[in-house]
């Protein structure tokens, strides 16, 4: 009897079905699988690992791999180079080929650039704009991201019954992290409650009464740019939550802390959220004085 023809397809699949049962997110399988599907062109036009043959990489070699990363090198970014390379690496592994490419080794930038980071300033000002086109839902979900830290996706954990208790309790990325509710917050959400006659569940809705979507969020954050003055790049939700990372670490300067409240589970990924801009960066720098005023 002729033996099946295993596919790379069919590796593909296996390996994704192994991180979702990795507990993987969602985000997470679709950038592998995107990555993957990157990789098994290169190797298609390259002409090295004949995709439609049995085992698909048999004749995958360190040569071709090294003149992936090169034309990843060419068309990306430093980190953005990693991460394809990351997915590509634990699919090799997931396969058994005994085959891994090096990371690039990227220096710690000490600040992030001003055109990326929203400030305390532009955040009051859409605030205002939101206010001012009477978008009370909008206004009171930046406000919830901004003064909690939470991610937008966990939005649909702030319920009537968690603003109740003043602390929400949050699943995300597989790990359980409760969040607390600032009091001035929890007042005007229980306003919000009262008002929109909410008995239970999320209470941050559309019009058809589903929860908020990220989409919608982010669609109305850049719909306030021109009123609130503020770079339409610079306005979608994560951003809030990079202000709440900042503003917390400059109070106590307790990393460790900010990542528990962030989820994070691994502090690097706290300390380029709190990265001051290059604003800041430059006022140090002039603020040293070690120039002479004349050569």
């Amino acid at each position: 009897m002729e033996k099946p023809v295993t596919t790379l397809e069919s590796h593909i699949q296996a390996y994704l079905a192994y991180l979702r049962d990795e507990e993987k997110s969602r985000n997470t399988l679709s950038k592998y699988e995107y990555d993957l599907r990157h990789f098994i062109k290169f190797l298609t036009e390259a002409g090295g690992g004949e995709p439609d043959k049995a085992g698909g990489l048999t004749e995958l070699t360190k040569e071709v791999l090294r003149a992936y990363k090169d034309e990843l090198c060419q068309n990306y970014a430093a980190v953005s180079v990693n991460s394809m390379l990351a997915a590509v690496n634990g699919f090799l592994a997931f396969l058994g080929l005994g085959l891994r490419l090096k990371q690039l080794r990227i220096q710690h930038q000490t600040f992030c650039g001003q055109e990326e980071e929203l400030s305390r300033e532009e955040y009051g000002r859409l605030l205002t704009a939101a206010a001012k086109k009477k978008q009370s839902n909008l206004n009171l979900i930046l406000q919830t991201i901004c003064a909690t830290g939470i991610r937008v996706g966990e939005l649909v954990h702030i319920t009537v019954e968690a603003v109740r208790a003043g602390r929400a309790d949050v699943l995300s990325k597989g790990k359980a992290r409760q969040i607390l509710i600032p009091a001035d917050l929890r007042r005007l959400l229980l306003e919000h409650i009262e008002r929109k006659k909410l008995t239970t569940g999320s209470i941050f809705l559309t019009r058809s009464g589903k929860p908020v979507h990220r989409s919608n969020i982010w669609r109305g954050m850049k719909n306030l740019s021109e009123a609130a003055g503020v770079a339409a790049a610079k306005l979608f939700p994560h951003n809030l939550r990079r202000l709440f990372a900042r503003v917390y670490y400059d109070i106590g300067k307790d990393l460790a802390r900010l990542a528990d409240i962030l989820g994070h589970s691994d502090a690097r990924t706290t300390q380029l959220y709190v990265m001051s801009s290059g604003r800041e960066h430059e006022r140090q720098l002039n603020g040293m004085d070690l120039v002479a005023r004349s050569a």
